[in-house]
């Protein structure tokens, strides 16, 4: 158990250097709120180092979790009960190579239509670190190693073209690794991924024929088109001023985004003119949110706690499209 704190407290302490920026950096407020009442989900058990990072739904509302300093994937039904699916194995050296932060942890997290989970997993060590598949009713197997000195992150799954795309946050570059496994492909490393001192791209989504990622120490939200042989096409920032971003979600309404603000502990609307406002905050329940994910109306947000250190959680919102 002490080992298992000393985990969690290094995790706290890594995320934590976000920057005072992201602290402070809240997006003033434009247009009306999006999100409504609120409803808790689940809470996890942060001294099992429940830290949920990621998030992927099923139809039925189940929520595939990755916990990330337990190093677990995990479900949750619409009850609200938590299923423990895969914990990875620890790395030989307790992962205190992982680069920047220095634990073995879980990230991103992509669903396919039969119900694989691809997964992954940044352990510093050249054995684990990697994509990682879960088949139903199966255990998890790497497909896809990556490199260990870096931090695989924010994971959108693109099955017309059979492909994974991957945001490394420690080295600025977002690969491809076929849905069927193999070797990484560079993708894109363009100036605007980079990180400036802790973690640079990091959440991933496909929209309107291009890849949209964010990066958390440039507070950026941006667009990198699709073109012929699925090369990238210039990079465009959508929006800025959005200090310690993570992952988000397509409302359903055009370019407009819901995002979660780790270390300022807000959920933001981004409309697709890069109008911003707070959609909610830690007096809704949020402890470090780290991603978001919609459903039927619904904003999933998994709460990390990295920093609070009080209640990691699954919070639930209703989401509306009011002007």
């Amino acid at each position: 158990m002490k080992e298992k704190l000393a985990t969690i407290t290094g995790a706290a302490t890594a995320i934590a250097m976000v920057t005072l920026a992201a602290f402070t950096a809240a997006p003033a407020s434009a247009g009306t709120a999006l999100v409504m009442k609120t409803r808790f989900a689940a809470h996890f058990d942060l001294a099992q180092g429940q830290m949920p990072e990621n998030i992927a739904l099923e139809p039925n509302g189940t929520a595939y979790v990755t916990f990330a300093a337990s190093r677990q994937v995990a479900a949750v039904t619409p009850a609200g009960k938590t299923r423990v699916l895969a914990t990875m194995p620890a790395p030989a050296d307790g992962g205190v190579h992982t680069p920047v932060l220095g634990f073995a942890l879980t990230t991103g997290i992509a669903r396919a239509h039969d119900g694989t989970l691809y997964f992954l997993y940044a352990s510093g060590t050249e054995d684990l670190t990697g994509l990682w598949r879960l088949r139903q009713g199966g255990t998890p197997h790497r497909i896809a190693a990556l490199p260990a000195n870096g931090l695989p992150n924010g994971l959108a799954l693109d099955e017309r073209r059979g492909l994974l795309y991957i945001a490394d946050s420690v080295l600025g570059t977002i690969f491809t690794v076929p849905a069927a496994g193999g070797e990484p492909v560079t993708w894109s490393s363009a100036a605007e991924l980079a990180p400036t001192g802790f973690l640079g791209a990091n959440g991933l989504k496909i929209h309107d024929c291009a890849l949209w990622v964010t990066n958390l120490d440039k507070g950026t939200l941006l667009r990198i088109p699709f073109r012929p042989g699925n090369r990238p096409g210039p990079v465009q920032t959508k929006a800025t001023n959005l200090a310690g971003i993570d992952d988000f979600a397509f409302t359903g309404n055009g370019d407009e985004i819901l995002a979660a603000l780790n270390a300022p502990n807000t959920v933001v609307r981004v409309r697709g003119n890069g109008a911003v406002s707070t959609v909610l905050t830690a007096a809704d329940g949020l402890q470090n949110p780290t991603s978001v994910a919609l459903r039927r109306g619904t904003a999933y947000v998994p709460s990390a706690a990295y920093t609070t250190a009080t209640d990691p959680n699954l919070l639930l919102a209703p989401v509306t499209h009011n002007r």
